[in-house]
């Protein structure tokens, strides 16, 4: 049996330094995919905009800078408030979030109680899964 934990968050995409719009988003974590989290953004399309990417690098990210590449993600103060930025980008473009960083912490400590930092292998049973596919 798999545990979901998801929040409903409003991020903010930054437009530029004065401007910026909210953005809808679901946070989610699943204990079937316990190195991995989703960010499902609510567009003006008819389906979200998916992201996974590593707990782990969401996890630092909150505390300091963390991530290269597609995902970038730090810890900020904008208009006096604590949030977490990310950077993301793709083939199709980029982008600057910022997520009010107590939603995200909170959030992050309900997966980190499901599935403890260093336990994520005992969650994907692989010895399970060799023996099926072995037929052993």
């Amino acid at each position: 049996m798999h545990t979901v934990v998801e929040r409903e968050v409003e991020l903010s995409l930054v437009l530029s330094p004065e401007r910026s719009i909210p953005v809808p988003a679901r946070l989610s974590y699943s204990t079937a995919d316990p190195y991995a989290v989703r960010i499902a953004f609510h567009v003006t399309s008819d389906s979200p905009v998916n992201w996974t990417f590593a707990r782990e690098l969401l996890v630092q990210g909150v505390f300091r800078p963390s991530g290269h590449g597609d995902v970038r993600v730090w810890p900020t103060k904008a208009q006096g408030r604590s949030v977490v930025c990310m950077a993301l980008s793709s083939p199709d473009g980029e982008a600057l979030l910022e997520a009010p960083a107590p939603a995200v912490s909170a959030w992050l400590e309900h997966t980190l109680r499901e599935v403890a930092p260093g336990s994520e292998p005992e969650r994907l049973a692989l010895d399970e899964a060799l023996r099926e596919l072995l037929g052993a």
